[in-house]
């Protein structure tokens, strides 16, 4: 059975700055897109909230309605009811019949006033329901337009840029599996401490690229002899030399294009 092939520290190396490369392209593709996604979440919150609060002013509004025809239903009953103990007293026999029926008679009076009283009420409170609906549903315009307009900005971008995303995942994907599991790891918890997400950099005029701390020579010359695995003691970066760095450059490029 044939040997696997042991892969060099300069392979390991370029391997790592390619992967940095190709992350680094679909941190960009992200960063255009910026907190878009953030506010058209938020303002679809907001939306569902408002319409909400609609859907209760219209639940106000009919049972304010059902309300009101309940009371005229009421006065109706009172206007009969008062009607047959009028004919009734043309027939009362004593005047503890005729009191009684006076009585229930004021009783009809009181409750046909009652409910038409809260008839006005109720009327009132649709007038200012009605009023307040206007006022939301105007708010709700203003904020869906400005939702659909940002949902618009979005879907164009990515529209743009979901295919070129999505393909350089799976090419990340692919890198990472030509990359031994310890150093992976190590690459995501740099990108993961640092802010622009540069765990692998180059030499730079003497300095580490990203932190921008000056490299004393010595340690340049070992990184650009490729032999072994080297960091910034500053921030932890892994780097590589700038003719390295270069040539994987153009490599991932013509990558980039094919995409």
């Amino acid at each position: 059975m044939a040997k696997k092939k042991e892969i060099t520290v300069e392979e390991k190396l370029r391997a790592l700055y390619d992967l940095q490369l190709i992350d680094t392209r679909i941190d960009e593709i992200r960063n255009v897109r910026g907190e878009l996604p953030l506010e058209v979440e938020d303002l679809e919150n907001e939306v569902a909230g408002l319409n909400k609060r609609l859907e209760k002013f219209n639940e106000e509004i009919s049972d304010h309605s059902h309300q009101i025809k309940t009371l005229k239903n009421n006065i109706e009953v009172a206007k009969e009811t008062a009607k047959k103990y009028e004919a009734n007293l043309k027939n009362v026999r004593n005047n503890r019949e005729y009191n009684s029926i006076v009585k229930e008679q004021e009783y009809q009076e009181l409750e046909i006033q009652l409910s038409e009283k809260r008839i006005k009420e109720f009327q009132t409170k649709t007038e200012q329901t009605t009023l307040a609906i206007e006022e939301l549903q105007e708010k709700i315009n203003g904020r869906q337009s400005h939702l659909d307009n940002k949902k618009k900005e979005l879907n164009d971008i990515m529209a743009e840029t979901q295919k070129e995303e999505e393909l350089l995942l799976k090419k990340s994907e692919e890198f990472e599996k030509n990359i031994e599991k310890h150093l992976i790891e190590a690459y995501k918890r740099i990108r993961g401490n640092v802010k622009n997400g540069l765990a692998v950099v180059a030499v730079d005029r003497g300095a580490s690229g990203g932190s921008y701390f000056t490299i004393p020579p010595q340690t340049q010359m070992e990184i650009a002899s490729r032999m072994k695995i080297i960091t910034d003691e500053h921030s932890g970066r892994i780097l590589v030399d700038a003719q390295l760095a270069d040539e994987e450059k153009e490599k991932i490029d013509k990558l980039f294009q094919a995409v």
